[in-house]
């Protein structure tokens, strides 16, 4: 990977762990930037950065993310819980105001399993005899939920079954009734993510699991999305970066 500068906005265990992936990989990092001293975004060292990747928390994640386009910084996003505004920042985006990669979880594995969840629930569109749920489980710390990936997933599998009207947060257990998506979480201990989708049938269950063994997975595929969109303007997803990558388009969207 080519020397470029990276900013780090948010400090905790994923901004330390994205500083070690990125040195390990060459790059160097410009400044970091944690809730304490944002006045960083008006820095030299911030506005030189050849890109930024931020892991905050979802209150702080629109002015950390409107900082870097105002320092025309691209930024590589992995903060979830504050999605309703990602239309508006994606459309600042298109009319270039700002260059930003959003997802909502940066594993190369997960994104993965996502594709293979669109793939199954298309076929499983046709075998109305299976119902699904989603659970999803995260350690103690993670404020939002469901998680992002767990919202990206649901709705992935209401865009595509035409059986599936919409998806509904439930307590665990507790069952929807038929077209209704239900999306059940937990929080233990120090439980990195697991998401699992469940095809229920009378006669048998499908289960589909993705289960991150620690944090660098995710530090890993942001850090590699970074050095993708350094030099690219727009609003892009994970989905754009893998799709270029592996030259295999469509897989990813």
């Amino acid at each position: 990977m080519k020397n470029i500068k990276i900013a780090i906005i948010g400090y905790g265990k994923m901004g330390h762990l994205v500083e070690e992936v990125a040195k390990s990989y060459g790059m160097e990092i410009s400044c970091i930037i944690d809730a304490d001293d944002t006045e960083k975004f008006a820095s030299e060292e911030f506005r030189k950065s050849d890109v930024a990747i931020q892991f905050s928390t979802p209150s702080s994640a629109v002015d950390g993310i409107l900082a870097c386009f105002a320092a025309k910084v691209p930024v590589v996003v992995g903060t979830t819980g504050w999605d309703n505004s990602l239309p508006e920042l994606e459309s600042m985006c298109k009319k270039g105001a700002g260059t930003m990669l959003y997802a909502a979880n940066f594993s190369i594995g997960m994104n993965i399993f996502m594709a293979v969840n669109r793939y199954v629930t298309q076929i499983m569109n046709e075998f109305d005899s299976y119902d699904p749920s989603l659970t999803e489980i995260h350690h103690i710390h993670k404020l939002d939920h469901p998680s992002g990936t767990a919202i990206t997933l649901a709705n992935q599998l209401v865009a595509i079954s035409s059986r599936i009207k919409k998806w509904i947060e439930k307590e665990l257990g507790v069952k929807t009734e038929k077209g209704v998506l239900p999306v059940y979480h937990k929080r233990e201990g120090e439980v990195p993510g697991i998401h699992t989708i469940t095809w229920e049938s009378e006669c048998d269950s499908i289960v589909l699991t993705h289960e991150a063994k620690n944090r660098m997975g995710f530090a890993r595929g942001a850090v590699s999305a970074a050095h993708w969109l350094a030099g690219r303007q727009g609003f892009f997803t994970i989905g754009d970066f893998l799709s270029d990558v592996t030259g295999m388009k469509g897989v990813f969207s």
